[in-house]
């Protein structure tokens, strides 16, 4: 876990505790409750899961195995432009992992990490589903298909002033 203590506001405290109530403070509802307090949090620090774990009745070492284990948990704070590249058959074969080399190269971060002004994160995912477009890549919503080292400063490029 992190070694950077985060002091949780009350009213952030408060929306944990409802969020663990919403579903009968029930801990087989933890999976549940872990999505719900991400989609509030955009995240899920040691902090945030000491206190579902106490809500929740369970062990603080429950709660981490299961953001641990699950690829969609996520316990730093993402970039505001989360970059994902597809890893998959296809788009590994095409060429992803030079793709993914130059987003690290380019961005001086590894995957798993944010760009120092918090723009940018990158990630690695299994398949987006569109592997007649190999190698992909998203970055929020928006999916850039037959990506190649040399787009990659291209695609930077659209987020620049934003």
């Amino acid at each position: 876990m992190s070694h950077i203590k985060l002091e949780l506001k009350q009213s952030q405290l408060n929306k944990i505790e409802e969020i663990c109530k919403n579903f009968n403070n029930d801990e087989g509802e933890l999976i549940n409750v872990l999505h719900k307090t991400q989609e509030e949090f955009g995240y899920l620090p040691a902090e945030v899961q000491e206190v579902i774990a106490k809500e929740l009745n369970i062990s603080v070492a429950k709660v981490y195995g299961v953001v641990t284990f699950y690829s969609f948990f996520n316990m730093l704070p993402k970039g505001k432009f989360p970059i994902s590249i597809c890893t998959g058959t296809a788009c590994y074969v095409r060429g992803a992992e030079k793709v993914l080399d130059e987003f690290k190269r380019t961005l001086n971060i590894a995957v798993g990490e944010t760009t120092a002004d918090g723009k940018f994160s990158l990630s690695c995912l299994r398949c987006v589903g569109a592997c007649g477009l190999a190698p992909v890549v998203t970055i929020g919503e928006k999916v850039y298909g037959r990506v190649s080292p040399d787009g990659v400063r291209e695609i930077l490029a659209e987020y620049e002033d934003r």
